[in-house]
Formats: C-alpha cells, structure tokens, sequence
C-alpha cells in the first residue's frame, strides 16, 4: 500500500463486508426484505422449472432479484429521510412515497415477465 491508499483487494474485501453488512441491517430491520427473501425461496425452484432456456430462467428469477434490489434502495431511502429528521415534510414524504413507487414497479415487472413467459 502506497501512502495508506488500500489496494484491490482490501478494496473488494471492504466493499464485500459492507454490502453484507447491509443485507445483514435489512434483515434485520425491514420486515418488507424478509418477506421478499421469502418469496425468493419460492421463485427460484419455481423459475428453474418453469423456464425452459436460460435466458427465461434467468428473466424469472431475476425479475424478483430486482425487486430485492430496489427495496434495499427503497429502505436506504427511508433510513436518510428519518435520519434528517422527524418532522413531517413534504419533501420527505415524497421521497418514501417514490421509493414505495419503485418498488410497486418493480413488483409489476416480475408480474409481467412471469405472465409472458408463462403465456409462451
């Protein structure tokens, strides 16, 4: 290490133990994230025996992947608006109400390509 710049690897090494330790925070604190890790366990198997090639496999699961990923959003989010500040603002009300937006959206999409692919 040159003048404590850390390299690559302790790079990665960090950047893997924060993202567990989001996903470990989540767990913990966001009831919406353990429901969606739940129906996860239900998509896989389901994706893997509904798809036919890889690509619809990949769509199917997928698909509710992205719906964890824009909840973790949705919850950071969530975690700077109330870390701001308790008082009710307009702004901030938006805010969650975006991220509870991309979430639906999200849930649309996994609806979506599990209905056309189903539909093939």
């Amino acid at each position: 290490m040159r003048s404590g710049i850390p390299g690559p690897i302790t790079r990665v090494i960090n950047a893997t133990r924060y993202s567990l330790n989001g996903l470990r925070y989540a767990w913990h604190t966001q009831a919406p994230f353990r429901y969606e890790c739940y129906v996860l366990v239900l998509v896989i198997p389901l994706g893997w025996r509904c798809g036919e090639t890889a690509a619809e496999r990949s769509l199917l699961i997928g698909s509710w992947l992205v719906v964890l990923i824009v909840e973790l959003l949705n919850s950071a989010i969530e975690t700077v608006v109330d870390r701001i500040g308790a008082d009710r603002h307009e702004l901030s009300g938006s805010a969650k109400d975006l991220g509870s937006a991309a979430v639906f959206c999200s849930i649309v999409l996994f609806a979506m390509v599990w209905l056309i692919v189903g539909l093939r």
